[in-house]
C-alpha cells in the first residue's frame, strides 16, 4: 500500500508550526510587559487579539476563552496548507480526506453546543419537526453543514491546483513555441512559467487561500454561536 504525497505535506506542516508556536510563545513568555513587542511578536500578539475578538463578538467571551485556541489553530493550519502549493508541495487541504476531518470536528462542536444548551431530549426531538415524516429530511440537514464545509474548501483549493497545472502547461507549450522561432525545435526549459505564473499564484494560492480560510473559520464560529442563547454569550 503506498503513502500519499498529502500525508508527507500533513507531516512537514505540523512539525513546521508545532516548533514555531513552541519558540514563538517562549519568547512571548520572555517579553518585557513595560517594553513594546516588535516584529514577528507584535503580530503574533495583535493576530491573536483579533482572532479573539472575532471570537468574543460570535460565543461570548467565556466561551471564546475556551473556543479561540481552536480557531487560531484552524486559521493557521488550513492557510499554510492552502499556500503549500507555493514551496511545490501537494496541498493537503486539495484532499477530501483532510477536508472532511476539518469538518467533522467544528461539526462535534456545533453538536456539543446543541447538547448543553438545547439538552439531549430537544436535540432528537428536532428530528420529527415540525412533522415526524420529515425525519429523512432532518437527518440529511443535520450531517449536510459537515459535508458542504469540507466540499467547499476542498473543491476550491482543488480547483485553484488544477488551474496552476494547466497554466503551467500552457507555459511550457509557449516556451517551446518561442524557442522554435529561433530554430530549436525540441523542448525547452519552461522560461515563460517565471513570468506568467506569479500573478496567477497570488490569485489561486494566497489570495483563493486566504478566503477559504476566513469561511471556513467564519462558519464554524458563527454556526457555534448560533447555537447559543444569548444569555449564555453575555456570560
Amino acid at each position: 500500500m503506498s503513502i500519499q504525497n498529502d500525508v508527507y505535506t500533513i507531516i512537514l506542516v505540523t512539525v513546521v508550526l508545532a516548533i514555531a508556536i513552541v519558540v514563538l510563545s517562549k519568547k512571548i513568555d520572555r517579553l518585557n510587559p513595560l517594553e513594546e513587542p516588535k516584529g514577528i511578536l507584535l503580530a503574533v500578539i495583535l493576530g491573536v487579539q483579533t482572532v479573539y475578538n472575532s471570537v468574543t463578538s460570535n460565543v461570548g467571551k467565556r466561551v471564546a476563552n475556551r473556543l479561540t485556541p481552536y480557531i487560531i489553530v484552524l486559521w493557521v493550519y488550513i492557510f499554510c496548507c492552502n499556500i503549500s502549493g507555493l514551496f511545490g508541495l501537494d496541498s493537503p487541504t486539495a484532499n477530501l480526506s483532510v477536508t472532511l476531518l476539518l469538518a467533522f470536528i467544528t461539526w462535534v462542536l456545533i453538536q456539543i453546543t446543541e447538547f448543553k444548551y438545547d439538552g439531549v431530549k430537544a436535540w432528537f426531538h428536532a428530528f420529527l419537526e415540525p412533522l415526524p415524516v420529515m425525519l429523512p429530511m432532518n437527518i440529511i440537514g443535520k450531517f449536510s453543514t459537515m459535508v458542504s464545509m469540507s466540499l467547499r474548501l476542498f473543491g476550491n483549493i482543488l480547483c485553484g491546483g488544477i488551474m496552476m497545472q494547466l497554466v503551467y502547461g500552457a507555459t511550457q507549450n509557449l516556451s517551446n513555441m518561442i524557442a522554435g522561432w529561433f530554430g530549436n525545435a525540441g523542448g525547452t526549459f519552461n522560461f515563460m512559467g517565471p513570468i506568467i505564473a506569479p500573478l496567477l499564484h497570488a490569485y489561486f494560492d494566497v489570495f483563493a487561500g486566504f478566503i477559504q480560510t476566513l469561511v471556513f473559520v467564519t462558519l464554524t464560529m458563527v454556526l457555534i454561536g448560533n447555537d447559543m442563547p444569548d444569555d449564555a454569550k453575555k456570560a
